[in-house]
């Protein structure tokens, strides 16, 4: 809801005030409608607060329900009395409405209900009455629809009890106050970007702005049409919506809008995959390198391992013949080492890098598919519409593991639940509180990563739910980038915590082992 709409429906609350609170309903969990007797007679007050698209109007539909959680229930009991005043912040998207509370045999003090209705981050909040000379936005929570908290917003917090902050002061044009000159100073701004300097527009009224003036780009010499138009919305900025005629523009602007946020939202873990794809076919280019090095290695452990009864003790480097006869090859040596020792160090170094070379090689052709996917499905976000991009969000969805509060949630080929712990946390909570005695725990052999827990409600698993969990236990590990993975696993039972080990920390026992390739699901 944009702030002129609000302050629309604000000036037809007034003409209701004072009225007073005959009680609560809940049509839904996010919805509260306030049966107001006022000078115009009874009508509901209807707060739905469901981000992101917040609305207050009133009506006079019948309404029932009956609180559906807490703040509900809190509303019913603690915001009463008389409706006493409602104001908006400038033509900010933040309401404030006054109750004098009751007396009786148990008083109901004075609060306010404040709205702010912001997309998103939309909440609905009860704060203290302000205390004389205080601002009078400012004041302590009595309870939030929404507890933001800093792992959501780090910028701002909204907790119960502690201080309202309201939004940071900006400068705007208020459209109701706008002069001719203000309009002359805004005729070279294209009138999609008006809403950039005038308060109370959004997307969908700025679109209605440009259909009322039929002006889609800088007014120049038509501003007297523009400011004509602005004001007919500052008159009426409901009209099309309460006559269900919306214009084209303004439903365009609302899809253009909706279409925006959810490309944003998907491009965000898409761009996220494409970086660790591109770092991960990285690794292979420096593998590839790395073969290079590693035969240079060997060809140097091997003339070591031929003439190393001619290196002296202690020697820091050597020059010995090549083996092609051709001139001689200078080696480094580590003076703390015999030369077969130095040799040995090569050969490990070489083995080392050619096994890291053959796992990553292996993994480079579905590497290298996933990251063209990756960039064909960016690709299709920048020219998808609407539709197509709902179609890719559930697409997507569906692709990812189900989140439960105690880790990702899988079925098996059989259709057992699978939990895979996303940290040490969850690691221990599935092992020593979630899972049942007769359950089965997995975990790759001799690399850190996560317990994967199978319930199968005592039951054995047959073979393909056993490599399928054993998959699940090798891609969440360390060993992910390797083929072959050893996993054990065993029954819950078990598996225990040594005394004084940290969180996720178990030993285990009559374990059976297999060997997998990693699969993520």
């Amino acid at each position: 809801m944009e702030g002129l709409a609000l302050a629309h429906s604000l000036s037809e609350l007034q003409a209701h005030l004072p009225a007073h609170a005959l009680g609560w309903v809940f049509p839904d969990e996010t919805a509260a409608a306030l049966l107001l007797e006022g000078t115009q007679g009874v009508t509901n007050l209807v707060f739905a607060y469901r981000p992101p698209q917040p609305l207050l109007y009133l009506s006079r539909e019948k309404l029932r329900g009956d609180p559906h959680n807490a703040f509900q229930r809190y509303l019913s009991g603690r915001v009463r009395g008389e409706l006493t005043g409602a104001e908006q912040l400038k033509l900010d998207r933040v309401a404030q409405l006054h109750f004098s509370g009751e007396r009786g045999f148990v008083d109901v003090p004075p609060v306010r209900l404040l709205f702010e209705l912001t997309g998103r981050n939309t909440n609905l909040l009860v704060l203290e009455e302000a205390a004389e000379g205080q601002d009078p936005w400012a004041g302590r929570i009595l309870i939030a629809g929404r507890e933001i908290t800093n792992s959501r917003n780090r910028f701002r917090t909204v907790r119960s009890g502690g201080e309202y902050l309201p939004p940071p002061p900006y400068a705007k044009l208020d459209p109701r106050r706008m002069t001719d000159a203000d309009a002359q100073d805004l005729a070279g701004l294209p009138l999609t970007r008006w809403r950039e300097q005038i308060d109370g527009l959004g997307p969908t009224l700025s679109a209605e702005l440009i259909h009322r003036a039929g002006i889609t780009d800088a007014p120049g010499e038509r501003w007297p049409a523009a400011l004509a138009a602005l004001r007919s919305l500052v008159a009426d900025p409901t009209r099309s919506a309460s006559d269900a005629t919306l214009s084209e523009a303004s439903r365009a602007a609302a899809r253009a809008e909706k279409a925006a946020q959810l490309r944003k939202a998907l491009r965000e873990p898409l761009a996220k995959r494409l970086t660790l794809l591109t770092h991960q076919l990285g690794d292979v280019e420096r593998a590839t390198l790395g073969l290079a090095e590693a035969a240079q290695d060997r060809r140097e452990a091997d003339l070591l391992m031929a003439y190393a009864h001619s290196v002296p003790a202690g020697a820091s480097s050597a020059a010995l013949p090549d083996f092609s006869g051709e001139g001689e090859v200078p080696i480094a040596l580590d003076p703390a080492l015999t030369p077969v020792q130095n040799a040995e160090k090569r050969y490990t170094r070489a083995r080392r890098r050619e096994e890291v070379f053959a796992r990553l090689a292996e993994r480079e052709p579905a590497l290298r598919q996933e990251y063209a996917e990756a960039h064909s499905r960016l690709d299709e976000l920048d020219s998808a519409g609407l539709e197509q991009l709902e179609a890719l969000d559930v697409r997507l969805t569906a692709e990812q593991p189900i989140r439960s509060p105690y880790g990702a949630r899988f079925a098996s080929p059989g259709g057992w639940e699978v939990l895979v712990g996303r940290n040490n946390k969850e690691n221990a909570v599935l092992t020593h509180r979630l899972g049942r005695s007769t359950d089965y725990w997995f975990h790759v052999q001799g690399y850190p990563g996560s317990h994967v827990l199978v319930r199968s409600q005592g039951k054995d698993l047959d073979l393909p739910d056993i490599l399928y969990a054993a998959g699940l236990a090798a891609h969440y590990s360390k060993a992910r980038q390797g083929g072959n993975v050893p996993v054990d696993y065993t029954r819950i039972k078990h598996v225990w915590r040594p005394k004084g080990a940290g969180a996720g920390q178990v030993q285990y026992t009559q374990q059976k082992t297999v060997y997998v390739n990693p699969e993520a699901g």
